[in-house]
């Protein structure tokens, strides 16, 4: 790091980014949460294949920062963390779902995540330099309650989507969607209401 970008600052890394501030991903605290996200995604793939749903179920509810009632997760499954993903009752996680959750994901009640969607949080800087010398930040996500989220769906981070919202496969979420629409597209835009 060419640039001491932290002058003043003595939070650790970890602090620093739970903060929502920038960081470098240097701590002891952030590698071991990322380890312990690793060990727990691979506990439950290893519990469904075994097809022990009670134990499976346990590891899930250790895994994430919270899973709602009939809340479901198949798998495979990647996080950075899992402590920072929030999942509301009765919502359905297809396979393949990446969610890097450096800040929240809060995705509601009733929601429909379909196979092999993403859900970034993570930011990088635009420039080249602070981009070299590590540092990165994130913005959380939130998914409202009744959103379906179609297959390949790609959200960026600080992206906030409205109740009842329906994203088409494939399409990228750059910025926030309202309630009650219909958004397909890269990047995605509403095409019509969803009363």
């Amino acid at each position: 790091m060419t640039t001491d970008y932290f002058a003043g600052d003595d939070r650790t890394s970890y602090e620093r980014m739970a903060a929502g501030d920038l960081y470098v991903a240097d701590d002891p605290e952030i590698a071991r949460g990322v380890h312990r996200g690793l060990r727990l995604v691979d506990a439950y793939h290893r519990a469904v294949l075994d097809g022990d749903d009670d134990g499976a179920r346990e590891i899930l509810t250790d895994l994430l920062g919270s899973l709602g009632d009939g809340a479901s997760v198949k798998p495979p499954l990647a996080v950075d963390f899992g402590s920072n993903v929030h999942l509301g009752d009765r919502t359905f996680v297809n396979s393949g779902l990446t969610a890097l959750d450096v800040a929240a994901i809060t995705v509601g009640d009733d929601c429909l995540i379909g196979p092999n969607v993403q859900l970034l949080t993570p930011t990088h800087p635009v420039d080249p330099q602070p981009r070299r010398d590590k540092l990165e930040a994130a913005e959380p996500i939130t998914l409202g309650d009744n959103v379906w989220l179609g297959g390949g769906v790609i959200v960026c981070p600080g992206v906030t989507i409205g109740d009842n919202t329906v994203v088409g496969a494939g399409s990228v979420v750059t910025r926030d969607l309202p309630a009650n629409v219909v958004a397909v597209g890269n990047p995605a835009r509403v095409i019509r209401e969803n009363i």
